[in-house]
């Protein structure tokens, strides 16, 4: 038995101004410093005026947020008792949120201790959670993971249960155009990570399958575009929409090795999510390699790419991600990156233990094995194909 589990999804231009129907006395904004200055949480603020909402704001979410900033956002939850938590920014945002909402209904779970074995949370017996996505990719605003950073350990811990779902998530493009051109970038390739290995992993299904998908279509079809201009409204609302198509997906059938690889990575070495993600992708394809290749067949046939006579279509679709990764500035290689080797040879260790802890690990198609995971490492540092 499985569960399919998503919010109400609200999109399109204007979708933000559900929030004037939303009931409730007070609100908790989580969101970071930039979301400030972008002028959108006042926007948000007043949606929720128009409903009587009054509203805090906690301003202070980090790039791969801490245990520590869920404890500080919680603390003036608990101050506040707010019925109503509203996430608006990117992926860090909504994860922070999630937590923080979890925390706040359930003060005997810490949120490290998120799991899928813990049943009957009992959330929404204090407040909703509202996620409003600003960027276009991590899929935050409609899954129910979490992935926090433990900076005592140097890892990021992969926090999933699906009660966690956000009530309503919001998707309105308006609010995605002011995303610089290499944060679109980073965001859709972790679209289009999501979705690839959605339909690929071992946890796969048919209520997931046509998500993923229409995702990597949306995604092969629109991201260059709205990199090359972020006013191209079209571009930017269909990739809007991926990034949650594709969130519905991949958390309904999990992600796969290039998670766990970009999980390692970003924790060690800062290295933005969906770039990581995305570096890792194509390589993670090769590995898998043919125990996977009527489904790379599927994904090309879906993308309109030709699979010559005697070519492998796991072959041909790595060439076509990279094409499109280099084509929107995103690096090929871990050395691309800007890592040095010896930084790199130094982390290895711990690079390859945060990889086989990882729980997306769990459902790949093929597992590595310690050797097999360096040596991937290895490969991936150089841009050289998998060829084992």
């Amino acid at each position: 038995m499985w569960y399919f589990v998503v919010p109400e999804v609200v999109f399109g231009q204007d979708a933000l101004s559900h929030l004037a129907q939303l009931k409730g006395k007070s609100a908790f904004i989580v969101t970071d410093k930039n979301i400030v200055s972008l002028g959108f949480v006042d926007k948000v603020k007043e949606q929720l005026s128009q409903a009587g909402i009054q509203a805090t704001v906690f301003d202070e979410v980090e790039p791969d947020p801490s245990l520590q900033t869920v404890q500080k956002g919680v603390a003036l939850m608990n101050q506040y008792g707010p019925d109503l938590v509203v996430a608006v920014g990117g992926g860090s945002v909504m994860d922070a949120a999630k937590a923080m909402r979890v925390q706040y209904e359930r003060p005997d779970i810490k949120p490290e201790e998120i799991n899928p074995f813990i049943s009957d949370l009992g959330l929404g017996a204090k407040c909703k959670l509202v996620c409003v996505a600003t960027t276009s990719g991590t899929g935050a605003e409609a899954t129910f993971a979490v992935v926090l950073t433990d900076t005592a350990d140097q890892r990021k811990l992969s926090l999933i249960n699906r009660e966690i779902v956000p009530d309503i998530a919001i998707v309105d493009p308006e609010l995605a155009r002011a995303m610089p051109p290499q944060i679109t970038a980073d965001t859709g390739m972790d679209a289009l990570t999501h979705a690839v290995e959605g339909y690929t992993c071992t946890w796969k299904n048919d209520f997931t399958d046509g998500l993923c998908i229409k995702a990597i279509q949306l995604v092969f079809q629109y991201l260059p575009r709205v990199v090359k201009d972020g006013n191209d409204m079209e571009a930017r609302e269909k990739m809007h929409n991926a990034g949650c198509i594709a969130g519905i997906g991949f958390i309904n059938a999990l992600s796969s090795m290039a998670h766990a690889a970009g999980h390692s990575l970003g924790a060690l070495f800062h290295i933005p999510h969906g770039r990581a993600v995305g570096l890792f992708l194509p390589y993670t394809i090769e590995f898998i390699g043919e125990v996977r290749e009527e489904l790379w067949a599927e994904i090309a046939y879906a993308i309109k790419l030709e699979v010559p006579k005697g070519k492998r279509a796991a072959t041909i679709l790595t060439q076509a991600i990279r094409g499109l990764a280099h084509n929107i500035n995103q690096p090929l290689s871990i050395k691309e990156t800007g890592i040095s080797l010896n930084s790199f040879n130094k982390a290895m260790e711990k690079l390859i233990d945060n990889i086989m802890a990882d729980g997306s690990l769990i459902v790949s198609a093929r597992i590595p094995n310690v050797a097999e995971t360096e040596r991937f490492l290895g490969y991936t540092y150089e841009g050289k194909s998998i060829d084992f």
